[in-house]
C-alpha cells in the first residue's frame, strides 16, 4: 500500500474515531462538563444526586434509565428558584407597586394605587392581585410591556446592596441550567410571573442563552389588536402591517398550582423529566413529573430559603426537608447547598422593608390638593353663570 492511500486510510480512521466519540457523548455540539457545579457545596447530596441523575439518564449504555436528547425536559419555576424574591417581595410585584405609585400613578385608578400601596412583606401572590396587574397595564403593548420590565430591572433594591432587581439571579441555579443544557436538555420556565414579564426577566438574564422565548410558560393576561379590545373575538379580524397587540386588562388565569401542568401539558406536549420550585404552588408541576405514568425516570427538587445571613430565608430546614421528602421531592438548602448565592459584591441589606410612613400622608395631600382645585373650578363655574345671568337679566 502507497503512502498516499495509507494517509487516507488513516483520515478514514480518524474521522470514524471522531463521529462515534461524538455519537457516544450526549449532548453533542455542546460543550459537556459534568462536574461543573462550582457554586455549590461540595458535600451537597442534592448536587450529588442531581449528577448521579444526569449520568446515568444521559449514558446509552444504561438502558434501563437512558432518555433521548429529545425528551430530557427540565422545568423550573422563576421566583424562588432561580432568582430572588425577597426584595421586599416578587419582581413582577415591586414592578406593580413601582409603576402605580411612582412611574404611571395618572394612568391607573385610585383602587389599584391602594392596592399597591397595601403590599407588604408575606404577602400571598394570589389571583386577585395578578388581576389587578392585568389592570394596571390595559392599554400598553406587549412591546411596551416587555420594555418596562427591562427598564425596571435595572433599578436597585433597597433589600440588598448593590444589587439591581435583574441581578438577583442564584448563581448555583444558573449554574445548573448551564449545565443541564449542555448535556443535551431542554430547558423551560413556568412561572406564576406574566409570561411577557418572565420573558423580558429571563432574556436579560445569566440564563438567556440557555431558554428560548418560546420555552416560557407564565400567567396569561389578555391580548388584543388595538382598536378590536371591545371585540367579543379578533377571529374575524385580520392583522395589518403596523397594528399593535395590546393588553386590554382582562385576566386570562394565574399560573400557580395545577395550572402549571395544564400549560406544560398544552405547550409542551409531554411530561418533563425533571422539576424543580420552591414552594407549594409548585408542587403540582413536581407531582405531575414524577408520576408513575412518566415513561422515563424522573425527579424534583425544591429549594428551601432557609439562610438569613446570605438572604431573607425564613423557613425551617428540619421540617421543610422532611415534608418534602415525603413527597418524594429533593430538597436543596440554601444555607447549606449553595456555597454562594450571588455574586461577591452583592450582601443582604440592613433591613429588608422599610416602612414609608409619608406615603400615606403625601397621597392624602395630593388628593386633597386635587379636590381643592375641583372646588376652585366649581366656584369659578358659578361665578361666570351668575355674571351671564346678571347680564341677560340687565
Amino acid at each position: 500500500m502507497n503512502k498516499k492511500k495509507i494517509n487516507k486510510l488513516l483520515s478514514f480512521i480518524l474521522i470514524l474515531t471522531m463521529l462515534f466519540a461524538c455519537t457516544s457523548i450526549s449532548g453533542c455540539g455542546k460543550s459537556s462538563n459534568n462536574d461543573a457545579l462550582s457554586y455549590w457545596s461540595p458535600d451537597s447530596t442534592a448536587a450529588a444526586s442531581l449528577k448521579e441523575y444526569v449520568k446515568k439518564v444521559t449514558d446509552k449504555k444504561d438502558t434501563e434509565n437512558f432518555i433521548p436528547e429529545k425528551d430530557r425536559i427540565a422545568v423550573f419555576d422563576m421566583d424562588g428558584t432561580l432568582t430572588c424574591e425577597t426584595y421586599y417581595t416578587y419582581y413582577d410585584t415591586m414592578m406593580f407597586i413601582n409603576y402605580c405609585l411612582k412611574d404611571h400613578p395618572d394612568k391607573v385608578s385610585d383602587e389599584l394605587k391602594a392596592a399597591a400601596a397595601e403590599i407588604k412583606p408575606g404577602y400571598s401572590a394570589g389571583e386577585e392581585l395578578a388581576r389587578n396587574f392585568a389592570k394596571a397595564y390595559a392599554g400598553m403593548t406587549v412591546q411596551e410591556l416587555y420594555d418596562y420590565a427591562v427598564e425596571f430591572g435595572q433599578r436597585e433594591t433597597e433589600s440588598f446592596t448593590n444589587m439591581r432587581y435583574i441581578d438577583g439571579f442564584y448563581l448555583p441555579m444558573v449554574e445548573l441550567v448551564k449545565y443541564l443544557y449542555e448535556n443535551g436538555f431542554t430547558i423551560y420556565v413556568v412561572s406564576g410571573t406574566e409570561r411577557t414579564t418572565t420573558r423580558a426577566i429571563i432574556d436579560n438574564s445569566p440564563i438567556s442563552e440557555y431558554v428560548s422565548p418560546s420555552h416560557v410558560i407564565g400567567t396569561e393576561f389578555e391580548v388584543k389588536v388595538r382598536g378590536s379590545e371591545d371585540v367579543a373575538s379578533n377571529m374575524d379580524y385580520k392583522y395589518a402591517d403596523g397594528d399593535d397587540l395590546v393588553f386590554t386588562g382582562g385576566f386570562i388565569q394565574k399560573n400557580l398550582n395545577a395550572n402549571k401542568t395544564i400549560w406544560i401539558d398544552r405547550e409542551i406536549g409531554q411530561r418533563p423529566v425533571l422539576a424543580f420550585g420552591n414552594s407549594g404552588s409548585d408542587t403540582s408541576m413536581m407531582n405531575y413529573v414524577i408520576d408513575k405514568r412518566n415513561p422515563y425516570p424522573a425527579e424534583a427538587y425544591m429549594i428551601v430559603a432557609d439562610d438569613d445571613v446570605r438572604e431573607w430565608g425564613t423557613q425551617d430546614w428540619d421540617e421543610k426537608s422532611a415534608a418534602y421528602t415525603e413527597q418524594g421531592y429533593v430538597p436543596i438548602s440554601m444555607k447549606n447547598d449553595f456555597q454562594q448565592i450571588y455574586p461577591e459584591n452583592i450582601s443582604k441589606a440592613d433591613q429588608q422593608y422599610i416602612e414609608k410612613a409619608d406615603a400615606k400622608v403625601a397621597d392624602n395631600s395630593n388628593a386633597a390638593k386635587t379636590e381643592d382645585r375641583f372646588t376652585d373650578a366649581i366656584d369659578a363655574y358659578d361665578t361666570i353663570m351668575e355674571d351671564e345671568s346678571s347680564q341677560k337679566a340687565a
